[in-house]
């Protein structure tokens, strides 16, 4: 398999919240999952090791990893991985799994997605706290991903008793031609580390509501996320006396690239870099499965003359530093109409310096921006910012990596750069963005859409003619379009995904379940006599 694929290996009270964080600092050689401030990852079922291979049972005899806080450096736990050996396991009797779900009436396998909505509520706070403190995401938007699968899982309930084919008309006189969705069979789906709940959630409960059977490949650094979840999950599936139709194999390369290549997974959903997606693709491609990829994003914020910039600005804070900067639908590019550019930087400039005070352990009350992931995360941080002053760039605001233990660096704001600067036009996956000069709404469209990704975009404008130039045929080639939001925090509602490098998957709402069935054209001849269509005459007397 090609080179890519290797990187599948890498991706309370408030009071409370800081004494937990204080606590874990005066304590840097013990595991995190040791210490009393942190007993909720013991109410989750994790332990000091954790097997990473669930097929009915848990097991892992692969290596073992440990998962690290990315705001202190400190280690929570770690995960034995599974081996090639066991992946083809478990997708042997996912498989077998798959071949009773099946048989299961949609509606009672939306019940028991509902039930496990309800599970993954009870669990809501420790679980987003987990997915905060593994992840380095703070304390709100980790409850929110976990709020994000419980959505979904809503969703799928209603989706259980609603998603259907069609009638069509047929030319033919007594005759009906019918539509049908049916189940693909394995799904697998391997995850990032940015949204290591959500975007597992948002495959399985679709995929498990329309009949097919799940397998997970989280992200090695967030393994303890993904054996939460799926421990969430197999209760609910054990209490029914269900087969084991969501199996979890965390693993390496070797693990990887297997599940990519197996014939017997008809569906894999990727997320991840674009480069690694366009082999994966590649991959499944040769032997004729189904892909979902969600790849990345160079999004872009377009400020258009007549627009609200107090909303805009409040719109770019968010859209850039959300995370950390590491959403794949971060703002990544403000492109401000000329008439507006100076103003508008100055006014962003203040609201960054609003947050640097802000700054913080991810699980602390008072923090809006928290660590980036890894140490690599750091280090591309810097490259780029050097490569941005080379070209040109002036560092607005920010710039620095800030030192203190963990994974810390300043929400940085770069102007002064071309449009088309090689920087500006590759994904950096940390909080900084780009501010560059439009003469018009057309030209700011324009660089919109030049970059090789197409995932999220939105403008701020009050001129009702912009927004529809916005949104048709000659406007953003994205499949987010936003008019007067973020270009981050889609809703499950809406099919989530993007154009060109970004993959042309969809995953979530709307019609986006139509990616896990196949369908079926079906011909019924109700007129005792055959008839060929298009008017063919055929046959002997």
């Amino acid at each position: 398999m090609m080179a890519h694929l290797r990187n599948l290996s890498r991706l309370v009270t408030p009071r409370r919240l800081i004494t937990q964080v204080a606590s874990s600092r005066s304590s840097s050689t013990s595991f995190l999952i040791d210490q009393p401030e942190y007993s909720f990852l013991k109410e989750l079922g994790l332990e000091r090791d954790n097997p990473g291979v669930y097929s009915g049972h848990w097991q892992g005899r692969g290596p073992s990893i440990t998962s690290y806080d990315p705001g202190t450096g400190q280690p929570i736990a770690t995960v034995r991985q599974g081996n090639v050996q066991e992946l083809e396991q478990t997708i042997g009797l996912a498989v077998d799994a798959y071949k009773q779900w099946r048989q299961v009436p949609a509606p009672v396998r939306g019940e028991i997605v509902r039930q496990i909505g309800d599970e993954l509520r009870k669990y809501k706070e420790p679980l987003g706290k987990l997915v905060s403190l593994e992840v380095g995401k703070i304390y709100s938007e980790g409850q929110g991903e976990v709020q994000e699968f419980i959505d979904i899982c809503d969703y799928a309930v209603g989706l259980s008793r609603i998603y259907a084919g069609q009638l069509i008309n047929s030319e033919r006189a007594e005759h009906s031609i019918l539509e049908a969705w049916r189940p693909l069979g394995l799904v697998g789906v391997i995850s990032a580390y940015n949204f290591p709940n959500a975007v597992f959630g948002w495959n399985a409960a679709i995929a498990l509501t329309t009949g097919n059977s799940v397998l997970w490949k989280g992200a090695p650094s967030t393994p303890l996320v993904s054996v939460a979840t799926t421990k969430i999950v197999a209760d609910v599936l054990r209490r029914n006396n269900l087969p084991p139709v969501v199996t979890l194999c965390q693993g390496g390369t070797d693990v990887g690239q297997t599940l990519v290549a197996d014939k017997r997974v008809n569906l894999v959903s990727f997320t991840g870099s674009c480069q690694t997606g366009r082999d994966v693709g590649v991959e499944v491609q040769k032997r004729f499965g189904k892909v979902i990829l969600e790849l990345g994003g160079n999004n872009a914020l377009i400020i258009d003359e007549s627009a609200n910039v107090k909303m805009a600005l409040d719109a770019a804070l968010f859209g850039c530093i959300g995370t950390s900067g590491q959403r794949c639908t971060t703002t990544r590019r403000i492109i401000v109409h000329e008439k507006l550019h100076d103003q508008f930087v100055k006014a962003l400039v203040g609201k960054y310096k609003q947050l640097i005070p802000k700054i913080g352990h991810q699980l602390e009350a008072q923090t809006l921006v928290g660590p980036v992931h890894t140490q690599q995360n750091v280090e591309n941080y810097t490259k780029a910012i050097e490569e941005a002053k080379s070209l040109g760039g002036t560092v607005a605001f920010g710039g620095k990596v800030i030192q203190r233990p963990g994974h810390y660096v300043e929400p940085t704001v770069i102007t002064g750069l071309s449009h088309d600067a090689s920087v500006v036009h590759r994904e950096t996956f940390a909080p900084i963005v780009y501010v560059l000069k439009a003469k018009n709404v057309e030209q700011a469209i324009e660089w919109n859409n030049e970059v090789e990704q197409g995932l999220s975009s939105a403008i701020f404008t009050e001129n009702i003619g912009q927004a529809f130039k916005w949104i048709g045929a000659s406007g953003s080639d994205c499949g987010i379009v936003n008019i007067n939001t973020t270009t981050n925090g889609a809703e499950i509602g809406g099919a989530f995904g993007g154009e060109k490098a970004t993959g042309g998957g969809r995953e979530s709402g709307s019609d986006a379940w139509k990616q896990y069935c196949k369908r079926a054209t079906i011909t019924v001849n109700h007129s005792g006599e055959l008839a060929c269509a298009q008017g063919v005459v055929f046959n002997v007397e």
